[in-house]
């Protein structure tokens, strides 16, 4: 091989560096010549010929192969793999590896090919037998929809030996159904699979010419969200769950895992999270078989909602899958979105259709028009026009001459092959040709061309027809099986299991997780922010670390919830040495790390007097003793933090008292002054929020608990908490009043009857089922109302008339008994159907307010601190609220706002 392309004086091959005394030359080589072009090619080889499906038929290259090879080893019979990677070799140019491997993936799909032995297991990852131990044969699938010699293109295989197929005849949108993944060289491809019924109905749409929508469906199930799916193109996301439910109180269990995980990686997942300390677990057991089942113990004292926020937050019970829709259209790669993808599939499918039926039509006319030279060869006995003929050239002028004065009414015009088939007919035939038959042959064709030529002028319809057929042949058990669903954002600081130790050095103004010998403040994590207050008015809010220096004199440390408007802090601070005093309250709902701010006024020898944090805005009662200084007279006095608004953490506050302070006591503990919180339950996430989102449940206060009743007849309440999961078979969720009954009718398995009960809660912390534990038990209706009413439906028996309807007023059938009572009969007729009507009207009595407490909404919290860096809201105004005096005058009390 010549090297003239590396030694072309012309070409700039070397660039030296300028020589430095003691340092090593590095010469650099440009790559030219045929070099330059080889990865280019070994690019686009990788692109097209290997890792990126085709638009047509929705396969690679050894994927097609693989198929061919099935079809033509299929006889019905099942084939060793082994056989069948052997076959495919004659048409893949590289090795049996990769040829069983892409076997495997097109096997565990499920959907062309039908395996027998062990092919591998998607849900826990183990590989498939060897190829010798396992066999495949097409599916009925695949022989209905992929294959159609007629209408495929052949090209010659790698070695010229064989003829492969350009691209299968495949009218379904298969690339959709099955889903593709590769990595070639400069890009790459990630299509997910889709619903089998949900293709074929979008398809019929866009037929139609109406609007669809597509989203991904996996083999593993689990839970996904999908409104960041960008239609499969990239920069998108689809964020898929574990299906993760409660046993019992300390058993979780995982039902359906995330697309592209599989049991042991999960499992794993979940035990170095443990290992982290990010979530705590007793053990974990695996049973997986056919079916997905994870047991996940927990300890006792492990919040199970809690815990599956974290599994969520923490392993691989989340995972994010970025889908990239990469595909060859015209022997080049192309980015189309699933939309497009399916639009040009169905479109393409269309035209097959079309190519079939106009190939069945030439095929039929064919038919009928030798079928139409047969009847006249025989009937008109032309056949013995040749017996005179001594040559083969005089056998075929007579016949072509006998048959002109009847073949007006043909097609085509009859070729000299036309004759030549008709010599081939046998004598035997010809004695025992029946006229009757021959036409009703020919009927039975022109009714078959009838029948395409009209199926070609309404193609459209054809085509539906074909995706409802297959849809109805092939749609039994292809049913979603990914749920479709909003998923809540979970905060992992709200999830983390705190399992280190904070500790406080108040003296000397450390706050850590290595300072064991000093005092103890609380669990915390790794991940999580503490806030820090000190004698000198300084605030910090700073990462959880092993020492951190704060400030010395350290008052108050506490884990740090951000936009927590719930918490509340009172405060008593001196201005200044000499100064006023000043009271004030605020909440902190966000800050910058590491930055310190000043709560009093800044002037030296400020120091707070008074501290008091109070997770649900409490407003406790202090006593302020105030030293002996001239002619004071009274020396102590109660201060009501109630009396005081909350405000933003930056303001002034107002003037306790101007004269020094000994002491200050607290005398009386607080009520909350805040508004009971309001609280909403959104359907979409199954979860709780005071965002304002979903069903209002109403206002909470402290120790307000929810109703909840399921439909397997379990009643339970529990408190408002906005990290527990709700099932999706939650039938009753509200504000529980206690002195509120619950009526149900219900099927009593045992005694074969409908009951009907009303009970109330007996013990609001306990989990009771309230319909027996007969398994055949169910719940027909529930109501919490004061006065529900029922519709009983009854079955007509035979021969007999319609026994009307019954109205039961439930409050008069049957009076409040226990939850475990039985309750009364319904009726001893058989019911067709109970119907829940509306209730009679009732006048709740309503709950009083306690009087002269004035409480706080969170909005004015959120509004009077939202200055993220603490500056007053422009809104406050230094203005005189309220002038107190004492008895003998001599202490006065102003109170001002800034």
């Amino acid at each position: 091989m010549e090297n003239e392309n590396l030694n072309d004086p012309n070409e700039e091959q070397f660039e030296q560096e300028q020589e430095l005394p003691g340092v090593n030359q590095e010469v650099l080589t440009k790559v030219t010549g045929m070099y330059k072009d080889w990865f280019l090619d070994y690019a686009s080889y990788v692109i097209l010929e290997r890792a990126v499906p085709a638009l047509e038929d929705g396969l690679k290259p050894v994927q097609r192969r693989i198929m061919h090879s099935m079809k033509d080893l299929d006889d019905g019979r099942y084939n060793k793999v082994a056989n069948i990677v052997g076959h495919t070799m004659q048409y893949h140019p590289h090795g049996d590896a990769s040829i069983g491997d892409a076997m495997v993936q097109v096997g565990q799909k499920e959907l062309l090919i039908d395996t027998q032995g062990n092919w591998g297991n998607i849900l826990t990852g183990d590989g498939a037998a060897a190829p010798r131990y396992i066999e495949a044969r097409l599916s009925k699938f695949a022989l209905d929809v992929v294959y159609n010699p007629k209408i495929t293109e052949w090209q010659l295989s790698y070695d010229g030996r064989k003829k492969e197929p350009v691209n299968l005849p495949v009218m379904f949108p298969l690339l959709l159904a099955q889903g593709a993944e590769g990595i070639a060289v400069g890009l790459s491809t990630k299509i997910l699979p889709h619903n089998f019924i949900e293709l074929i109905d979008a398809s019929i749409k866009h037929l139609q010419g109406k609007k669809f929508s597509l989203y991904p469906d996996f083999a593993t199930g689990g839970i996904a969200d999908i409104t960041n799916y960008n239609d499969g193109l990239r920069g998108g996301r689809v964020r898929v769950r574990a299906k993760i439910s409660q046993l019992d109180k300390n058993t979780l269990v995982i039902k359906e895992i995330p697309f592209s995980t599989n049991t042991s990686t999960l499992i794993d997942s979940v035990l170095k999270a443990n290992e982290k300390g990010k979530i705590k677990i007793k053990k974990i057991e695996d049973n997986t078989s056919s079916e997905v089942e994870i047991l996940i113990h927990l300890p006792g004292n492990i919040s199970p909602d809690k815990t599956i926020d974290a599994l969520y937050a923490f392993t691989n019970c989340e995972v994010s899958i970025s889908p990239l829709s990469c595909i060859i259209i015209d022997n080049k790669p192309a980015f189309l979105g699933i939309s497009e993808i399916l639009r040009r599939s169905t479109d393409h499918t269309l035209a097959l259709l079309k190519s079939d039926l106009e190939v069945k039509l030439e095929e039929f006319q064919e038919q009928w028009h030798f079928a139409s030279l047969e009847r006249i060869f025989i009937e008109k006995r032309i056949y013995r026009d040749i017996e005179e003929e001594e040559t083969w050239e005089g056998v075929i002028k007579a016949i072509d001459a006998g048959l002109k004065p009847h073949i007006t009414h043909l097609k085509r015009a009859v070729t000299e092959e036309d004759i030549v088939r008709l010599t081939e007919i046998r004598i035997k035939r010809i004695s025992k040709f029946d006229l009757d038959k021959a036409q009703q042959k020919i009927e039975a064709l022109e009714g078959e061309i009838a029948q395409i030529k009209h199926h070609l002028d309404h193609l459209i319809e054809y085509a539906i027809a074909y995706f409802t057929r297959l849809r109805k042949e092939y749609g039994a058990g292809k049913e979603r099986k990914t749920d479709l669903r909003l998923f809540d954002d979970i905060e992992a600081t709200k999830v983390v299991i705190r399992n280190t130790k904070l500790y406080v050095n108040r003296k000397e103004g450390f706050v850590g997780t290595s300072l064991k010998r000093d005092e103890y403040v609380t669990e915390c994590s790794d991940i999580d922010d503490v806030i820090v207050f000190t004698r000198e008015g300084k605030m910090m809010v700073t990462k959880v670390d092993s020492k951190t220096f704060i400030g010395k004199d350290i008052i108050h440390v506490a884990i740090f919830k951000k936009k927590d408007r719930r918490t509340i802090y009172n405060l008593i601070y001196k201005d200044g040495k000499g100064g006023s005093s000043y009271i004030k309250r605020f909440a902190v709902t966000s800050v910058t790390r590491d930055r310190e701010y000043d709560l009093t006024q800044g002037k030296k020898g400020s120091e707070i007097e008074y501290f008091s944090a109070n997770p649900n805005g409490e407003a406790e009662v202090v006593m302020v003793y105030l030293r002996q200084v001239g002619s004071i007279k009274k020396l102590k006095f109660e201060v009501d933090f109630a009396d005081m608004a909350i405000k933003g953490r930056a303001v002034k506050g107002n003037i306790v008292t101007k004269y020094p302070v000994k002491k200050i006591e607290l005398k009386e503990e607080g009520v909350s002054t805040l508004k009971p919180r309001r609280i909403w339950f959104d359907e979409s996430v199954k979860r709780l929020n005071v965002d304002d989102r979903g069903e209002l449940l109403g206002e909470f206060k402290g120790e307000d608990r929810l109703l909840v009743i399921t439909q397997n007849g379990i009643a339970k309440t529990i408190k408002p908490e906005l990290t527990t999961r709700f099932d999706a078979d939650i039938i009753v969720l509200e504000k529980w009043n206690p002195k509120k009954p619950i009526s149900a009718i219900y099927w009593e398995a045992e005694k074969e009857r409908f009951y009907v009960k009303r009970f109330l809660i007996e013990n609001e912390e306990k989990e009771e089922n309230f319909i027996g534990d007969h398994p055949k038990s169910y719940l027909e209706i529930v109501s919490t109302d004061y006065l529900p009413v029922a519709e009983v439906v009854y079955t007509k028996p035979r021969g007999k008339d319609q026994r009307p309807n019954d109205v039961i007023e439930l409050e008069e059938f049957i009076s409040v008994k226990g939850i475990k009572a039985l309750g009364n009969q319904l009726t001893t007729d058989k019911v067709k159907q109970i119907n829940l009507l509306d209730p009679k009207p009732f006048v709740e009595p309503e709950e009083t307010a306690p009087e002269d407490m004035e409480v706080i909404g969170e909005e004015a919290i959120e509004k009077a601190s939202k200055d993220i860096d603490g500056n007053p809201s422009p809104n406050f105004s230094e203005t005189k609220l309220d002038k107190k005096k004492s008895q003998n005058d001599e202490v006065q009390i102003k109170l001002f706002d800034e």
